[in-house]
């Protein structure tokens, strides 16, 4: 179908106005469609609107990709739905511990997209930096709250990501980058990016 074509189909079907050079700039990437837009755009062309995504990395675009209305998401996580929407258009996630267990299992969402939608990879990381380096123990709750994740299951992690750090810096009295590995810098970001991805990998193992 042309872009034409499909503008046609959405001002027909649905009643959109929408020029064809709009539909254009939905297929380059340089403009979104709205999600009532997204939506007849896949009635239109015969599919769901997920199909006509990309990797989604935001909560509304997974949401969008399940094809949910905001409303049947907050019902199904708990969640008034002026109070999830508030959270979706800010890319700041607030729910509690149960609520976020249902939105990871209701969107489908492993670990890292979770952290990525809900806008929380720098405080993960900052958590995981304090626990390696610190007593393990006390960062157990702090990301519990972070992410939807049995505590059991978390201790197991943070104790063996503290091991980790504590051997190798006995070995070689750095990880991941010299003497800044918990500094600031181009070193400390290294360091802390070599912390989240050794985590997600004990997380995947311990699942």
């Amino acid at each position: 179908m042309a872009p034409g074509h499909v503008a046609y189909g959405l001002r027909a079907q649905y009643g959109l106005l929408v020029a064809p050079e709009t539909v254009m700039a939905w297929e380059t990437g340089e403009l979104p469609p709205s999600a009532a837009e997204l939506t007849a755009l896949a009635g239109v062309l015969w599919c769901s609107p997920g199909e006509l995504l990309a990797e989604p990395v935001t909560l509304r675009e997974h949401r969008m990709a399940r094809g949910l209305a905001p409303e049947e998401l907050a019902r199904r996580i708990g969640l008034e739905t002026n109070s999830y929407q508030k959270m979706e258009d800010s890319g700041r996630w607030k729910g509690n511990e149960r609520q976020s267990a249902a939105l990871a299992s209701v969107l489908g969402l492993s670990l890292p997209q979770y952290m990525a939608a809900t806008g929380r990879q720098e405080e993960l990381a900052e958590v995981l930096r304090s626990a390696v380096t610190t007593r393990w123990q006390a960062y157990v709750k702090p990301l519990s709250k972070l992410l939807p994740v049995p505590k059991a299951q978390l201790e197991v992690v943070l104790e063996r990501l503290h091991g980790d750090y504590q051997s190798r810096m006995v070995a070689t009295l750095s990880w991941g980058g010299g003497q800044g590995e918990a500094g600031s810098g181009d070193s400390g970001r290294e360091f802390l990016a070599e912390i989240v991805d050794r985590f997600w990998s004990l997380a995947r193992g311990a699942e």
